[in-house]
C-alpha cells in the first residue's frame, strides 16, 4: 500500500500542548509559527506491517520517482511489487509511465476514485499523526523529519500490520446502506 502524506507541518507553538486530565480537556495554544513542510512517501507491506518511507520538500512525481527507486532498491529483486495506490496525477505522469516500462516488476493497482480509505497505509498515516505530529513542536522543517524518520524506525523494529475487523461483505453492506439513505433524503 502506497501514498503520500504532504504538507506536514513543522508547527512551534508558543505554549506546549498541556495534556488531558480527569475533567479537564486536552489545552493548546491557538498561536502558532510554521517553519515549514515536508511530504512523506510510504509503502506498507500489508502482510507484515513494515513501512518503507521517504520524506522530500516538495510533492511531484520528481520526488514519487525517487521513492520507486528506492523501493526497487529495499525490495528483493526476485520479488514482483505489486503497489496499491490512489489515483493522484503525480502517480500517472508520462515520467512515471516510462519509468515502469524500464522497470516492469512493479504493477500498480489504483484504488476507485473516492475510495483512498481502502488503502492501509493511510491508517499507518493517522497512527503518525495521532501518536507523533498532532501534539508535536517542530521549529524547523529537520527537526520535524528528524521525528518522522525516528518514529518510521521504531514502528519498523515491531511492525505490526492493520487486519480488517469486518468481512467484506459486512463493509459492503454498510456502503450499501449509506447509498440507500442518502439517496432517499430528497437533495
Amino acid at each position: 500500500c502506497v501514498d503520500e502524506k504532504s504538507q506536514i507541518q513543522a508547527l512551534d507553538r508558543s505554549q506546549p500542548v498541556l495534556p488531558m486530565m480527569p475533567g479537564v480537556p486536552e489545552r493548546r495554544s491557538h498561536d502558532y509559527v510554521r517553519a515549514g513542510t515536508t511530504t512523506l512517501f510510504a509503502a506498507l507491506k500489508v502482510a507484515t506491517g513494515k513501512v518503507i518511507g521517504s520524506l522530500h520538500r516538495r510533492h511531484r512525481a520528481a520526488e514519487f520517482k525517487k521513492f520507486l527507486s528506492k523501493l526497487d532498491r529495499e525490495v528483493p529483486a526476485d520479488l514482483q511489487v505489486h503497489l496499491i495506490l490512489d489515483n493522484y496525477a503525480t502517480h500517472k505522469t508520462p515520467d512515471i509511465k516510462r519509468w515502469l516500462l524500464a522497470h516492469p516488476r512493479f504493477h500498480l493497482h489504483f484504488t476507485p476514485t473516492s475510495a483512498s480509505w481502502l488503502n492501509l497505509v493511510e491508517r499507518w498515516f493517522a497512527e503518525l499523526t495521532q501518536k507523533k505530529l498532532k501534539r508535536g513542536v517542530h521549529r524547523s522543517v529537520q527537526a520535524l523529519e528528524r521525528d518522522i524518520r525516528a518514529w518510521l524506525a521504531d514502528w519498523n523494529e515491531h511492525p505490526r500490520p492493520f487486519v480488517w475487523t469486518k468481512s467484506a461483505d459486512e463493509i459492503l453492506d454498510k456502503v450499501a446502506a449509506y447509498c440507500r439513505r442518502i439517496s432517499d433524503s430528497d437533495h
